[in-house]
Order: structure tokens, then C-alpha cells, then sequence
């Protein structure tokens, strides 16, 4: 007698002939919840009990396969059955299971099909096992099952890139048997289900995979993957306990390995990593929900134009290039205008020589592009970014000829890195359509886009800047206007932090050291050479007279800049950098310099510990995160977070610095501040909303979710 099989809302059983068609229905992307899992296993429980059932064949609804797990389940009590428990059913069924992959199978989707006996995918599909960038490792066999069927180096390359491959990829991998045309799942599963079932295949266990046979070869795979990590994920928590479970399945029994698995699982769970990463996953998904996308759409954006050719200028208008945007650059003459052409062009041609792209896809992205020495160029455009020099003056002469040539609803953005963008667009007809698009050097390559909000600009104007973010591939950050926006603003503060440590005793390579340690890629004075110290110093005097007499200002980088030592571009900066080098070298004149300097401002120098050097880096950092968020200049914590993270090296594993001051605890940093105010009250003044928040007992997370 047939058992019927039980369906809840998320997972539909239905009998197809002798097939158990399982549709999972869980959207948007029918992640792992626990309702899912118990369906499946339902499922396969039902397929066990029917003589009927022949073969099992498991599909999703929508877009994907499964896309993972509900990660919003980490850190919370687990509610059976659990994932691993749900996979061992499916690979311990008498009939044969075959997965049939459409769109995304990721994470636990990913050991779903691992755990299933047969795998085919459409040419849509996307595999991987990306848990590395959650601070995690695959939980639920894709340790014990992705080695064995693949081998150990390809499972490795795998899951500690996490990257996601495709299905043409996935089948010359052996993640999956069979190869489907066109782009249904269920119809190519069933006919390849109804053909094994036909041929009476026998059920194919992915546990009892040979993909791990040649143990010399795995176990040089595993050494060389030991040092790569080693060398490439300083201070990482989870990837080296990635290659601690493929260990185990080179070396151990399946079901020991998988045991070994879970335990290294769960201490990624209570990794405070794990807390830091998973905050920056939702985080830079918060912050595309800005006040004006909710109110506005978007104008139209097919057709963009670039005032400016230099780096920046050049670098957002490959961004726009490779968007498929037609872009059209503006110069002041033919000589600037071909400077600003070769400068796009440098960035294919790198391309084209390391072989990652063709010289006819090159030629192609160029056709896109156009030059012209004259405004009306960009009569029928639909937005235009400025990018000239950083003066104000400037900057208004070129909106004065946008607002002349460009037709009614053309977005007139400004990549101004710290100017008043109010004045901006107070100087033209048309305050409503101007908008600050920050983009970051090299504007082609870095993931962040300030969208800086005037107090006239349309709300239609601010959602095209995040519809922009989205073409380009951008992560947006809305920001308030203020000297320096989020980012910069926050920058200025933490690196004065530095210079006064620098002028109190600790030498620039100390700092960057210590920062360095902490997670950034590059410390402050490593930063300012690669920049250039000429921006930062032209900062400083725009600044001079408006600065606070009373506040204290260190003059080493002054002296340093006097000398025309800017950096990089110098081969002189706070480092040497012999012959071009890239990476600098102590120099024991900027020593010197910065002795004379502590002589004639009257300080005697004293040691700072890696911890002291950090306890006030970070806490700058936090308060004038705090006061950003306070006025309003960032609409939450999150927003400051994501910032940090995609602009300015923060590491990622610590969540941003709001993230960290939440881990570390606000009456700590709180304490801290007061402690160095006791020796510059002007400096170190805390934030009210940091003040605010310890008397209350709260958190900056709280104010994430408030909004």
C-alpha cells in the first residue's frame, strides 16, 4: 500500500509515475530553515516507506536550488533535524536520490546534492561552498563528501575561496554527473531520474567516493593548501580549521571525519569572528535601504558622462565601461582629453597582457567610448560625473556648464572627496538633480560608493546614485554632507590619533605594525605614501585657517611633504621605496625629522605598547564614528561599518568599528576616551551619543535595528 507522502508549506512531495518529485518552495532563495529540513527528511522518510517510490529526485522552486542555510539561525538554539542529520538520510536511502541544480546551490544546498547519489545541473546553476567568508566551514559533510569526490585540492581551492563555480565548471570538477540543456531542472531531472531508474542504477554513495585514493598526492595537496592559508589569511580563524577537517577525511573513517567536522563547526560558531563577518554579510545588504530608494525610482541610466580623464576620472569611467555604459569623457583640450583616453586604455591593455581579456573584447569596450574638449558632448546624457581637481571653484565652473548643456532630469554628480556639495548645487539652476558620488581610487577596482545626500537633491536623484552602485557592482553607502562625509571625515580623526602617538613617542613603522597586526592590510603611514602625501597636505592648509588655536597639531608630515617627499610617486615618503619598490623601507631621516619635531614642540618621547597603540587608533575611530552617526552624517551604526570595510581595510572578520566597539563593550571604550582626555580634553571630547548609549545600557547594534 502507498504511503503518502506529507508535505508541508515549504517542501512539496508529489508522485510522478515511480519518481518522488521533493520541490522545495521556500522563497526568495529557499534557504535551510528549520521547516525545510524537516520536510526533506519527511520526504525521504515517506520514499523509504512506498514500494512504489523507485527514485527520489529533490528540485527547487524559483530562482535556485537551495542557496543555503538560514544563517539567521547561527548563534541561536538548533532545532532538529539538523542539517548534517537531513543529508545523512538522503545519502542512507535505499532508492536513488538525484539532485537537479538550477541557480544557486550554495553552502548547505551545495551538501544537499553532495549528500544526494546522482547530481545534474543547467547551465544556470552556481556551486559552491562559501561559508569561509561567514567566519565558517561547510557543517554538514561538504569537509568529508567534496574531497571525496573531487579530490582534496580541488576541495580545497573550493571551499577556502569560496568562490561559486559554474555548472560547465562543476562537471569537468565531477561535483556533479550530468550536464543539462536548456534551463529546466525538473523536466532535464525527471528524464534523467526516469533513465536510471530504467537502467536500474544502484544507489552511489558520495561517503564511499575514490576521490581521495592517491594519499600522496592528497596529502601535498593539504600541505601546500596548509601554507597558502597561512601565508594569505593571517589572523583568520576558520580557514585553517577548513584544512584541520579535510585532514580529517584523509586520514580518518567517514563518520569520524564528520564528527571531527562538527566540533571544528561549532567552535567557527563561537568564534567571535563568526559574530564580526556575519554582521558584515547583512550589513552591506542593510545599507542599500536608504530612506529615498524606499520613496523614488530611479531615472533612467543608460548613458553616462566623465569631466575629468585623470586617475580617478579614468578609473570610473572603465567602471561605467565595464557596465556596459557608453561613456563619454570630458578634457579641457586634446592633449589632456588623449592623457584621459590612455588612461582608460592602461587598464584594458593590463587586461589584455595578463590574459583576461581579448584584444578584440578590448576593442569592443572602447567602441563605447568617446572624447571631447566641449561640454555640449554631453547634451543627451543621462548622468554626468565630475571628477576635476578638489577646488571649489573649479568644481562650480564645471556645473555651470553642465547646468548650460545637459538636458532636463540628467543626474550632475560630484566625486568630491570632502567639499561642500550644498554649494555646489546652490551655485546652478537645478539644486534637485545634484548628488555626491564618492567613488574610491581605483574608482574600477574598490567596492565602495559614497552616495552623498544635499539638502535640495531630489529623491529620484539619490535612488539612480544606488541604482548606479548596483550597475557598476558597487557597494552605496548613503552619506550626510559634512567635511569629508563618513569615511574621510572619520579618517582625519583617527589619523591625527596617530600623529600624536608618532609626535608622543612611537615610531610611524610602530603604528602601522600594530594596525597592521590588528587585520588592516596597511597601516596610516603606509596608506598616506601609497595616496600620496601631497592630497593629504593640500587638506591641511585648505584647512589652516579654520583650525581650532587650541588643538594640537603635528607638523612631521609638513616637514616630510617641504622636502617633496610624497610617497610612492616620490620613491620618499614616510618610507623609502628604492627603485620604484612597492613596498617601503624605514628611513632614518624621517626619524630624524620626527625627533626634531618632538624637540621643538617640547615633548619627551615615551614607549607605547601594540595593545595602547590599538586602545586609542580605535578608539578615535569609534567616537567619531559615534559623532557621525549622531548628526545624522550616517543613518546607523552599519552604515559607518560598511563604510570602513570597503573603503578603508578594516578587516572583516571584526565587522567594522562600531561592530568591534560593541565586541569590545561601550563602557570600555567610553573609559578609554576619558583616560586620554585626561591629558587633551580638546582631542579626546566623547561623543553624546556614545555617552548616551552606556548610561542607557545599550548598544550601536540597537540602533541598527531601529531604523
Amino acid at each position: 500500500m502507498a504511503v503518502a507522502a506529507p508535505s508541508t508549506s515549504l517542501v512539496n512531495p508529489s508522485r510522478q509515475g515511480d519518481l518522488l518529485v521533493v520541490t522545495i518552495d521556500n522563497p526568495p532563495v529557499n534557504a535551510l530553515g528549520v521547516d525545510v529540513r524537516r520536510g526533506l527528511a519527511a520526504a525521504i522518510g515517506a520514499a523509504e516507506s512506498d514500494a512504489g517510490v523507485k527514485a527520489v529526485l529533490i528540485v527547487g522552486a524559483g530562482r535556485n536550488f537551495i542557496a543555503g542555510a538560514d544563517i539567521r539561525e547561527f548563534g541561536q538554539t538548533p532545532q532538529p533535524p539538523s542539517l548534517p542529520e537531513v543529508c545523512a538520510a538522503i545519502e542512507n536511502c535505499s532508492k536513488p536520490v538525484v539532485a537537479a541544480i538550477h541557480g544557486a546551490a550554495l553552502g548547505g544546498g551545495l551538501e544537499v546534492a553532495l549528500a544526494a547519489h546522482y547530481r545534474l545541473a543547467v547551465p544556470s546553476a552556481k556551486l559552491g561552498l562559501p561559508e569561509v567568508a561567514l567566519g565558517l566551514l561547510p557543517g554538514s559533510g561538504g569537509t568529508q563528501r567534496a574531497p571525496r569526490l573531487i579530490g582534496a585540492k580541488a576541495a580545497l581551492e573550493l571551499i577556502l575561496s569560496g568562490r561559486h563555480v559554474g555548472a560547465k565548471e562543476a562537471l569537468s570538477l565531477g561535483l556533479v554527473d550530468r550536464l543539462a540543456e536548456g534551463s529546466d531542472a525538473l523536466a532535464a531531472g525527471l528524464a534523467y531520474a526516469e533513465k536510471l531508474v530504467a537502467a536500474k542504477a544502484p544507489v552511489r554513495r558520495t561517503r564511499d567516493a575514490q576521490g581521495l585514493a592517491d594519499a600522496e598526492a592528497s596529502r601535498a595537496a593539504l600541505e601546500a593548501a596548509r601554507a597558502d592559508t597561512a601565508r594569505k589569511s593571517r589572523g583568520l580563524f576558520s580557514p585553517m580549521k577548513i584544512i584541520e577537517a579535510v585532514e580529517a577525511a584523509l586520514t580518518k573513517p567517514f563518520d569520524e571525519g564528520m564528527k571531527i567536522e562538527r566540533q571544528l563547526f561549532l567552535q567557527c560558531i563561537d568564534s567571535p569572528q563568526r559574530a564580526g563577518l556575519i554582521h558584515a554579510f547583512f550589513a552591506e545588504r542593510e545599507v542599500l535601504k536608504a530612506p529615498e530608494t524606499k520613496a523614488a525610482k530611479p531615472r533612467p541610466l543608460d548613458t553616462a558622462g566623465i569631466v575629468g580623464g585623470g586617475t580617478m576620472g579614468a578609473g570610473i569611467a572603465v567602471a561605467m565601461l565595464d557596465a556596459g555604459m557608453p561613456v563619454t569623457m570630458i578634457e579641457r583640450d586634446e592633449t589632456q582629453l588623449a592623457r584621459g583616453r590612455a588612461n582608460v586604455e592602461k587598464v584594458y591593455d593590463g587586461l589584455v597582457k595578463k590574459g583576461r581579456m581579448t584584444p578584440e573584447a578590448k576593442a569592443a569596450v572602447m567602441a563605447r567610448f568617446d572624447g571631447s574638449t566641449r561640454y555640449d558632448a554631453l547634451a543627451k546624457v543621462d548622468i554626468v560625473v565630475e571628477a576635476v581637481f578638489e577646488d571649489i571653484e573649479v568644481k562650480k565652473a564645471v556645473f555651470a556648464e553642465l547646468d548650460r548643456v545637459c538636458k532636463p532630469g540628467c543626474v550632475l554628480a560630484t566625486n568630491t572627496s570632502y567639499l561642500d556639495i550644498d554649494q555646489i548645487a546652490a551655485s546652478i539652476s537645478r539644486p534637485g538633480d545634484v548628488v555626491g558620488l564618492h567613488f574610491f581610487s581605483p574608482a574600477n577596482i574598490m567596492k565602495l560608493l559614497e552616495i552623498v545626500v544635499p539638502a535640495k537633491v531630489s529623491a529620484d536623484v539619490v535612488a539612480t546614485g544606488f541604482e548606479l552602485a548596483k550597475k557598476l557592482k558597487k557597494v552605496p553607502v548613503r552619506a550626510g554632507v559634512c567635511d569629508g562625509f563618513i569615511g574621510n571625515r572619520i579618517l582625519a580623526v583617527y589619523r591625527q590619533a596617530a600623529d600624536h602617538m608618532m609626535e608622543d613617542g612611537a615610531s610611524p613603522y610602530d603604528i602601522d605594525a600594530a594596525v597592521r597586526a590588528f587585520g588592516y592590510p596597511m597601516g596610516p603611514f603606509q596608506v598616506s605614501d601609497l595616496a600620496g602625501g601631497d592630497i593629504g597636505w593640500a587638506t591641511r592648509k585648505r584647512k589652516a585657517a579654520t583650525r581650532d588655536p587650541k588643538a594640537r597639531y603635528v607638523q612631521v608630515a609638513d616637514r616630510i611633504c617641504e622636502r617633496g617627499w610624497f610617497g610612492q610617486k616620490t620613491q620618499r615618503g614616510y618610507y623609502l621605496y628604492p627603485e620604484g619598490a612597492r613596498t617601503g623601507q624605514p628611513d632614518p631621516e624621517v626619524l630624524a625629522i620626527i625627533d626634531a619635531e618632538r624637540q621643538r614642540a617640547g615633548v619627551t618621547p615615551r614607549k607605547f605598547s601594540e595593545d595602547e597603540i590599538m586602545r586609542r587608533y580605535m578608539a578615535a575611530m569609534i567616537n567619531e564614528g559615534a559623532n557621525v552617526v549622531h548628526q545624522r552624517i550616517a543613518l546607523r551604526p552599519l552604515d559607518v561599518d560598511v563604510t570602513f570595510l570597503y573603503g578603508y581595510g578594516f578587516p572583516r572578520f571584526r565587522g567594522g568599528p562600531m561592530k568591534y566597539a560593541d565586541t569590545v563593550g561601550l563602557p570600555k571604550v567610553l573609559a578609554d576616551i576619558r583616560e586620554f582626555a585626561k591629558e587633551d580634553p580638546v582631542f579626546w571630547k566623547p561623543s553624546p551619543l556614545l555617552v548616551e548609549l552606556v548610561e542607557r545600557g545599550a548598544d550601536f547594534a540597537s540602533l541598527n535595528q531601529s531604523e
